[in-house]
């Protein structure tokens, strides 16, 4: 905690990257395998998905954040049942493991940058926690498009960060597009979505996160096209943008650059 800034300055809340890892990001295009179908793929995937990952993340979020979950009842549990569920993007570690807490006992596959993939040791390893990265080319579109359809119809949660880039502890939500609503509709599957709130502990100096998970956001069937996509990306925004009012303390304060005294 000692060592965060108390205060940064932003120019651009939709492109400004404050994650303290610096990666170069290797190039997605139509090598890349998205979907592996051998059984030692499998198995290394079950292993370090569901032996190593979420008992770390329940141990990680619990002793460091005392972290509670409000409305996990709202996902749905039927291993039919698969859905994209959003979130806000303020933790470097505590994002990346959290979606295998919340979709017990369901596996969720995130949608990621490059840079998750890019990393020396733990770029190998993420794939099989389910990390989804993002293509470079039409060749890797169409194979990303596909696997987002697979996981889905296999009943998995696809998981969004549509903001993009981590601003740690920040208890706002920033403007995001809707472009990612378009898989929801398009398949068939309902929207859900997730709130981390930074709130007062009674002892300690650390923040404690309460997740609030809310859903689900159905297309409104009397639009089409962008007005449809618009439609629910705005109500998912605004709910969660009423839930992170929740917060109750500011670890990092946030200042327009040409705002600043």
């Amino acid at each position: 905690m000692s060592k965060l800034p108390s205060i940064i300055y932003y120019e651009d809340e939709r492109n400004d990257e404050f994650s303290p890892a610096v990666i170069t990001p290797k190039r997605i295009d139509g090598n890349w395998v998205y979907i592996h179908k051998s059984l030692w793929k499998r198995l290394t995937h079950f292993f370090w998905y569901r032996i190593v990952a979420t008992p770390l993340a329940f141990l990680y979020l619990k002793l460091h954040f005392r972290h509670k979950v409000i409305g996990r009842k709202n996902l749905p549990q039927g291993k039919k049942n698969g859905y994209f569920l959003f979130g806000n993007h303020t933790q470097p570690v505590g994002d990346a493991v959290l979606p295998s807490m919340l979709t017990y006992p369901k596996h969720a596959y995130t949608i990621v940058h490059a840079n998750n993939v890019s990393m020396p040791v733990l770029g190998r390893i993420t794939p099989s926690l389910g990390a989804l990265p993002l293509p470079d080319d039409l060749a890797a579109a169409r194979n990303f498009a596909k696997a987002v359809e697979t996981r889905t119809r296999e009943g998995r949660a696809v998981v969004v960060y549509p903001e993009a880039h981590i601003w740690p502890y920040y208890t706002g939500i920033r403007p995001f597009p809707d472009d990612a609503f378009s898989y929801p509709i398009r398949l068939g599957v309902p929207v859900y979505c997730f709130t981390n709130t930074y709130q007062k502990r009674r002892h300690g100096r650390k923040p404690r996160i309460v997740t609030y998970v809310d859903g689900p956001f159905l297309p409104d069937p009397a639009l089409r096209g962008a007005a449809q996509r618009k439609d629910l990306r705005d109500r998912v925004y605004a709910k969660m943008c009423e839930r992170a009012a929740n917060s109750t303390v500011d670890v990092i304060r946030y200042v327009r650059k040409d705002q600043q005294p």
